[in-house]
């Protein structure tokens, strides 16, 4: 069921609302939390789709914030409020609420939505694409327990993911590092199989994608080592590489469905690490409500540190090799080499020492009495 709403007030849409529980029958509120998508009139559809899917798991009042801006400087000093109230088939398994804003309104958008958030329930705040800088002294952000954003959906992610590090608030989060859920929990299960010691990582995924970066700081934050980032065609990540002492191990996604966990001395093992939808994320986002202290740290790692050296190594394949590769025999000691024999004398000193004793113990012949009897 769709009510139309044409310059209405929030007390309105509350009592369309209601209207509209009752005519499909279930004048009860069964939703566990309020969702307020704030996105433009180009996303909204793909937006609300993805919160209907994920309220399947999550029954939600869904309030979708559109800012329409006025052409004219006329238009833009007429404020105006229009809302689609859908109930039903229509709207999941909770209510959704479609708010259009013009004018002067839209500068006071918590004004219109404080009035339709669910009494005693948490709420959370996703921006799909434009999201601001610091969320949680957005006017909207303010309202919201928890704020989702997508570094993937700004026009420079990596840049976007320091802006994040500096403004980070408990509560925030970016669906960009809820893409490489699966990855963690992999690379994470493969480091427990084995007894071992990581001394370097490479990160490989395609250009511009923020989840690679973060995994990446993940890894370097957590294993206090270097870690490169390279570049791959994609799609997204594709693949983890790890040198440790007893070999290495590799996660390797080469068609974004299907990846290959290789582990020294054991069975290459096909594992699903599918590219999700939003809907999934946006669900896996609304099952935690508490602050997310394993992303804290990882963003402020910093981006800038990837790729550092440690011990003068560059690059992955030489920190492999060195981790790797076995101790030369030039490393040995040597018989002439001045070192110490294992009583602790020199080697040369010994062998003089040794000498007169050799000279004694050796038997003297017939000629030899003879000539020293003369």
């Amino acid at each position: 069921m769709k009510i139309d709403l044409t310059d209405t007030t929030a007390s309105k849409i509350n009592k369309a609302l209601v209207q509209g529980r009752r005519a499909i029958g279930t004048p009860a509120v069964g939703m566990v939390l309020t969702l307020v998508i704030v996105t433009d009139e180009e996303n909204a559809y793909d937006a609300l789709k993805a919160a209907n899917d994920a309220s399947r798991e999550h029954p939600s009042r869904t309030l979708v914030v559109i800012k329409r801006f006025s052409r004219t400087p006329r238009d833009r000093t007429q404020s105006r409020l229009d809302a689609e109230v859908r109930v039903g088939a229509e709207a999941g398994t909770g209510e959704t609420v479609v708010l259009r804003l013009y004018g002067e309104v839209i500068d006071h958008a918590q004004s219109v939505v404080l009035p339709l958030l669910l009494p005693d329930a948490p709420v959370v705040a996703w921006w799909p694409v434009n999201a601001p800088l610091d969320p949680a002294n957005d006017p909207l952000g303010a309202l919201a327990q928890r704020r989702v954003t997508d570094t993937y959906a700004a026009e420079q992610p990596v840049r976007e993911l320091s802006a994040r590090a500096d403004t980070y608030t408990p509560g925030d989060t970016d669906l960009s590092w809820t893409r490489i859920t699966p990855w963690r929990s992999m690379l994470a299960a493969a480091l427990d199989q084995v007894t071992c010691e990581v001394a370097a990582v490479e990160v490989e995924g395609e250009e511009f994608n923020p989840s690679c970066e973060l995994l990446a700081m993940w890894l370097a934050d957590r294993l206090d080592v270097p870690v490169k980032r390279s570049l791959s065609n994609g799609p997204g990540l594709t693949a983890v590489r790890m040198a440790t002492d007893t070999g290495r191990i590799v996660l390797d996604r080469a068609d974004g469905s299907l990846a290959t966990l290789s582990i020294q001395g054991q069975p290459d093992r096909a594992v699903a690490l599918k590219r999700r939808e939003t809907a999934e994320l946006i669900a896996e986002e609304l099952r935690r409500l508490d602050p997310d202290d394993t992303y804290a740290s990882a963003l402020r790692f910093g981006v800038e540190r990837l790729n550092e050296t440690l011990d003068g190594v560059v690059s992955f394949d030489e920190a492999a090799d060195a981790v790797l590769e076995p101790p030369s025999k030039s490393d040995e000691p040597s018989a002439g080499s001045g070192e110490s024999s294992p009583k602790g004398e020199p080697v040369e000193a010994a062998a003089e020492a040794s000498a007169p004793e050799a000279e004694a113990e050796a038997p003297v012949s017939g000629a030899e009495k003879k000539a020293t009897a003369k």
